[in-house]
C-alpha cells in the first residue's frame, strides 16, 4: 500500500481510537450528575468506572489472539458495533444496574479497538515505515485526552442536552469508523484450522477480573488487609495459575507462552507494565491537583494538562519520523526512559505554590518521555515476532500497560487518600481546628469550603500528589533499566500481511510436499486460495486459505 492507501485506511482507524478513549473520558466531569439522577450509591459510582476498565483490560488479550486467527477489519467493525450498542443502552439507561452492564458492553468494544488498531496498523505497514505513522496515533490520544472532559462538562451544563449525550456523542464516530474502515481497509484473510481455547479464556478473564476488582475496590470498599483481599488475590492468582496450565497444553492457545522465549516480546512487555503506572499516574491524579490543590475549574484543569499531552505528540511524531529514516529505534526508547524518570522526578517537587510555568515544563517533560516510549516499545516488539503472532504480541503489551496502570492508580490512590488524610490532620491541628468526620477521606468541594479551611486542603493535596510523583519514579527507573536489556535489531521492509502471506504460503507449499497426494492430511494444513476478500466473510468449514485482494486495489 502505498502513503496515500495507507492513510485512506487509518481515517477508519483514528475514528476507532478516538471513540475509546472518549468513552474513557468524557464522564470523567458527568459522573457526580449521572449518580445524582439516578440515585445510586457511592459504590455504584465506582462501578461505573471500573466496569468499562474492568472489561477492556480483560479482553484485550482475547481480541489480540482472534486477530491472529480471523479478519482483521470484521473484527474491527465488530468491536466498534459493540461501542455503539453500549453507548446506546447506557444513554437511555433509568436504573444504574442497565448502566453498569451498557459499561461492560463497552469496554468489550473498546478492547477490541485498543489491541486491533495497532494490529492492523502492523499488518498494512512494515516496521521501518511504522514510525512516522505514531505521531497520528499520538494526536488522536492528545485530542481525546483533552477533549473529553471538555465535552463532558459542556454537555452536562447544557439543559437540553444533559449527561446522556455524554453516551451518545460517540455513536456518530462510531459509525463513521464503520463506514470508513469498509470503504478504505482490504485486508487479506489469512484462514487456518482453527481450535477455539475457551477454558483458557475463561480462566484468563475471570483471573484478571479478581486481581482488578481487589485493586479498584480495596481501600475504598473494604480494607487491603481484610478478608475480601484475601479471598480475590487468592482466587485471582488460582485462576491464573490453572490458564497458565491450561495454556501450556492447549493446542491453540489464546496466550502461546512460547511467545516469552522471545527476549524483545518479554523485556518490551514488563517495560510496558511499568510505563503504565508511571502514565496513568500523570494523567489521572493531576487532574484532581489542579482542582484541589490549585482551585482550578473542571474545564481549566483539563486545558491546563495540554503540556504533557504536547510533549507526547511532538515526542511520538518526531521520535517516528527519524526512526523511518534511520532505522534506528533503540536509542529513543533510552532516552524515552531517562525523560520520563526525570518529568516524574521533577514533579515529585510540586506543591499548592507552584506555578504553572514550572508545571507546564515538568509535565512536557513526562509526555515527551512517556511519547518516546509507549509506541516504540510496540513497534520493537511487532518487528521481532512471526507475522502470525502479531496480535498476541500487541495485544498481549497493551493488557499489561493497562494492567500496570489499573494497578497503579488503584494503589497510588489509596496512597494518596491516606497521606491528605495524615496532612490534613496536621494542617488542622497547627491551625487549631478540630477535625471532622475523619478529615480528609472524602474529596472536597472547594466551592463550598470556607476560607479558613481552603489553605489547608490545598496545602494536603499539593504535598500528597507530589509524594505519588516521588513513588511513581522508581517504576519509570525500572522501565528503563529493562529497556536498556532490549537488543536492537533491525527493522523489517515488509509489512505484517505481506509476511503472513509468505508463511502461508510456505506452510501450504511444504504442506502439500509433505502429502504426497494424499490431501496434506497431517501437515500444516495451510492451503492458498487466491480470490477477492469481501468484507472479510470466513466461509465455511474449517479448511485453510489465504484470500487476497485483487492487485489493482
Amino acid at each position: 500500500m502505498n502513503d496515500k492507501q495507507i492513510l485512506q485506511a487509518m481515517s477508519g482507524l483514528m475514528a476507532g481510537m478516538f471513540v475509546a478513549i472518549l468513552a474513557g473520558t468524557v464522564v470523567a466531569n458527568a459522573l457526580p450528575r449521572i449518580i445524582a439522577d439516578l440515585g445510586a450509591s457511592q459504590s455504584s459510582y465506582t462501578w461505573v468506572v471500573t466496569a468499562e476498565l474492568l472489561a477492556m483490560t480483560a479482553t484485550v488479550p482475547l481480541w489480540g489472539k482472534l486477530s491472529d486467527l480471523y479478519n482483521q477489519k470484521m473484527l474491527l467493525q465488530l468491536s466498534l458495533s459493540l461501542f455503539v450498542v453500549g453507548s446506546l443502552v447506557a444513554g437511555f439507561s433509568h436504573d444504574v444496574g442497565l448502566l453498569i452492564f451498557s459499561r461492560v458492553v463497552q469496554g468489550v468494544g473498546a478492547g477490541g479497538l485498543t489491541a486491533l488498531a495497532q494490529v492492523v496498523m502492523a499488518a498494512i505497514i512494515p516496521p521501518r515505515r511504522l514510525g512516522k505513522y505514531a505521531g497520528i496515533f499520538g494526536a488522536v490520544f492528545a485530542v481525546g485526552t483533552v477533549a473529553g472532559p471538555l465535552i463532558g462538562g459542556v454537555l452536562v451544563d447544557t439543559s437540553w442536552l444533559g449527561w446522556r449525550w455524554c453516551f451518545f456523542i460517540g455513536v456518530p464516530f462510531a459509525l463513521l469508523g464503520i463506514i470508513l474502515l469498509q470503504r478504505t481497509l482490504k485486508l487479506p484473510t489469512v484462514r487456518r484450522e482453527v481450535t477455539i481455547d475457551y477454558l483458557g479464556a475463561f480462566l484468563i478473564v475471570t483471573g484478571v477480573c479478581a486481581l482488578l476488582i481487589w485493586t479498584s475496590l480495596a481501600g475504598n470498599s473494604f480494607d487491603w488487609a481484610s478478608w475480601q483481599t484475601a479471598a480475590l488475590t487468592l482466587t485471582g492468582t488460582a485462576l491464573l495459575l490453572a490458564a497458565v496450565f491450561v495454556e501450556s497444553r492447549a493446542k491453540d492457545p489464546v496466550i502461546p507462552l512460547s511467545i516469552f522465549r522471545n527476549r524483545t516480546v518479554t523485556l518490551t512487555t514488563v517495560a510496558s507494565l511499568f510505563v503504565g503506572v508511571a502514565m496513568f499516574a500523570g494523567t489521572v491524579f493531576l487532574s484532581q491537583y489542579f482542582q484541589i490543590a490549585l482551585g482550578k475549574s473542571p474545564t481549566v484543569a483539563g486545558l491546563m494538562s495540554l503540556p504533557m499531552i504536547g510533549g507526547l505528540l511532538v515526542s511520538s511524531t518526531v521520535a517516528g519520523q527519524l526512526i523511518s529514516r534511520t532505522g534506528k529505534w533503540k536509542g529513543y526508547l533510552v532516552a524515552g526512559g531517562i525523560t520520563m524518570t526525570a518529568g516524574l522526578g521533577l514533579l515529585s517537587t510540586i506543591g499548592a505554590d507552584t506555578s504553572f510555568g514550572v508545571l507546564s515544563v515538568y509535565m512536557a517533560v513526562l509526555g515527551v518521555g512517556v511519547g518516546m516510549l509507549m509506541q516504540n516499545l510496540v513497534l520493537a516488539a511487532q518487528n521481532d515476532v512471526p507475522a502470525q503472532d502479531l496480535g498476541t504480541a500487541t495485544s498481549v503489551l497493551s493488557f499489561f500497560r493497562s494492567l500496570g496502570g489499573t494497578v497503579g492508580v488503584s494503589v497510588l490512590g489509596a496512597i494518596l487518600a491516606n497521606r491528605v488524610a495524615s496532612e490534613m490532620t496536621k494542617g488542622l491541628g497547627q491551625a487549631g481546628i478540630a477535625p471532622e468526620g475523619g478529615g480528609g477521606h472524602a474529596v472536597p468541594d472547594m466551592t463550598q469550603l470556607p476560607e479558613t479551611l481552603r489553605p489547608i486542603v490545598e496545602n494536603a493535596y499539593g504535598v500528597a500528589t507530589g509524594d505519588l510523583f516521588l513513588i511513581s519514579t522508581p517504576f519509570a527507573v525500572l522501565a528503563l533499566i529493562v529497556v536498556l536489556f532490549i537488543k536492537e535489531k533491525p527493522l523489517k521492509t515488509t509489512s505484517g500481511m505481506e509476511r503472513r502471506l509468505a508463511e502461508a504460503e510456505a506452510g501450504a507449499t511444504s504442506g502439500a510436499d509433505g502429502a504426497g497426494g494424499a490431501g496434506g492430511a497431517g501437515g500444516a494444513g495451510d492451503g492458498v486460495d487466491l480470490s477477492k476478500d469481501g468484507s472479510g466473510d470466513e466461509g465455511t468449514g474449517g479448511s485453510p486459505a489465504v484470500e487476497k485482494e485483487p492487485a489493482g486495489r
